[in-house]
């Protein structure tokens, strides 16, 4: 069997960058929540909020850590699978990626270094200010990516030189709609999750806390908060460690879902202007209407419009989200199909940098199972997350959570729900965006776009490219388990995991704030 190199190619660089974004949006958002649970320690000196601040940010360092690691990998894949596309964008790239380096990264890991290895040791509000500016280079970092990748959506502020675009504009690059729109949308996304993860932990230590017999609950079914000498840290103010991070994190977590929302409709709003298809197919929009599908069945090995059947639709509401209104119609897909054949052509154009597919036909529309069912993915497992952070505010509001196995297995189980959101959304971008790698942006700068089948390197061949699609997957897995490890080791160990002075029955050295083991927080 012949392998296709692009398709491994597309498999590889899919498989890596999904998996380094898990690490992203727990980054971004948990980042956030743990300066804001430092800042409210700074303000308030209580100390249930040093001990959030301290046990979150373990967890934030290393998700962190194992982010930096596998996004390394991501810059690689350009200049070794996809030269060409690097030599496409590399003038527009430049300016954002170097942004990205030198004054992102330069504050995520200064800063960061100050604030691990500064407690009792800066000033405590330096100390503090640090954090923040870490918190800040992160997200500074995902907005220049996101502008990169934004510009791969629609493209702006170029003109095209000897077959190249060359940035002509880099304000029009850094403030594409396109990318303020994604960034408000990954960053509400981001705290969803962070949002989830302090409820799923802090729901699983107060359940604990039920089953061992420490918090009891009174005839008035409100919380008796109680301790235990035997357990390390599990008194009264672990107890309100986790109930004040459950409320927070449920907070947050209703909240971003409304964020989420908003930013989502003007997301949606702009790519049915910018990229018609991707939302047709999206929608299963076969003609031309203004209603929104609900659920559409079709055969998984068709690609087109055939056999397509609406099962439940909401008359109205697509024309909502392309155009504000509820009764213009919408460009289906066999509407849309003849207007990408007439701009562009029906075959890749016979050119050696095609390789073996120069001269095929163009699909202009992308697999619509997958964005189909990406789209709806995204928006079920974001209001899923929304609808648990809601009833776990509501369960814990009398100071505890119920005494159940299964209820407290499926809230922890609930933090995988907006990770698996955020990935289905990008899925559903990247993939929508087929059979381009630099989708076209007619309405400014015709010409200015890229075939996913020109990206490639030349050079390599599919035996390569299988080869490290093979060897940077099992890596990945290996990561993901060591990832998984150490955080589930320290979840289980509880706020003493990371302030070991709270365990009495310790016989090793204590660290405490005013130790002399600079490597104590970290490690």
């Amino acid at each position: 069997m012949e392998l296709d190199p692009v398709l491994i190619g597309r498999w590889q660089f899919g498989i890596t960058t999904v998996y380094h974004f898990w690490m992203v949006p727990l980054t971004l958002g948990l980042g956030m929540l743990v300066a804001i649970l430092q800042t409210i320690y700074h303000r308030t000196g209580n100390e249930v909020y040093l001990r959030s601040t301290k046990f979150f940010g373990k967890l934030f360092l290393i998700n962190f850590i194992m982010g930096v690691a596998t996004g390394l990998v991501q810059e690689f894949q350009f200049g070794m699978a996809w030269s060409e596309y690097s030599r496409f964008v590399g003038d527009v790239f430049g300016a954002p990626l170097a942004l990205e380096a030198l004054l992102a990264f330069f504050l995520e890991s200064t800063f960061l270094g100050l604030w691990i290895f500064g407690w009792g040791r800066l000033p405590r509000a330096v100390h503090l200010g640090s954090l923040w500016l870490a918190v800040i280079g992160t997200w500074l970092s995902a907005y220049f990516i996101i502008v990169a990748n934004s510009w791969m959506q629609h493209p702006v502020g170029v003109e095209m030189v000897d077959g190249r675009p060359v940035m002509t504009d880099v304000w029009a690059v850094l403030g594409n709609n396109t990318a303020i729109a994604a960034f408000t949308h990954t960053i509400f996304g981001a705290l969803a999750v962070g949002g989830s993860f302090l409820l799923g932990i802090s729901w699983y230590h107060l359940y604990h806390r039920r089953k061992a017999g420490i918090d009891t609950v009174g005839a008035d079914g409100k919380v008796i908060v109680g301790e235990s000498k035997e357990l390390p840290g599990r008194d009264k103010t672990d107890h309100a460690v986790w109930i004040k991070s459950l409320r927070i994190g449920a907070i947050v977590g209703v909240l971003a879902f409304a964020g989420v929302s908003i930013t989502g409709d003007v997301q949606a709003k702009l790519m049915f202007d910018q990229q018609p298809m991707k939302m047709a197919s999206a929608e299963a929009a076969c003609h031309d209407g203004t209603q929104f599908s609900v659920l559409t069945i079709a055969d998984p090995s068709s690609n087109d419009c055939d056999g397509v059947q609406n099962i439940f639709e909401i008359p109205g509401l697509l024309s909502f989200l392309a155009n504000g209104d509820f009764d213009t119609p919408v460009h289906g897909v066999t509407t849309l199909l003849p207007e990408y054949q007439e701009r562009y052509g029906t075959h890749i154009p016979d050119d050696p940098r095609y390789g073996e597919h120069a001269g095929e036909p163009i699909d202009y529309q992308p697999i619509m199972i997958v964005t189909y069912w990406g789209f709806r993915m995204m928006i079920g497992f974001g209001a899923l997350a929304a609808g648990v952070c809601a009833i776990g505010l509501w369960l814990a509001r009398k100071g505890t959570v119920p005494e159940s196995k299964w209820l407290s297995r499926g809230f922890v189980l609930a933090i995988t729900a907006p990770f698996l959101a955020n990935s289905a959304g990008w899925i559903f971008t990247e993939m929508g965006r087929q059979p381009f790698v630099v989708a076209p942006n007619p309405a400014q700068l015709d010409g200015v776009y890229m075939y996913t089948q020109a990206a490639l390197s030349p050079e390599v061949t599919p035996a390569m490219l299988l080869f490290s699609l093979i060897s940077l997957a099992s890596v990945y897995g290996i990561l993901m388990f060591v990832e998984l490890r150490l955080i589930t080791k320290y979840v289980k160990g509880g706020v003493a995991s990371a302030m070991p002075e709270l365990d009495q029955t310790n016989t090793k050295p204590t660290i405490t704030d005013n130790g002399d083991d600079v490597l104590s927080f970290a490690y």
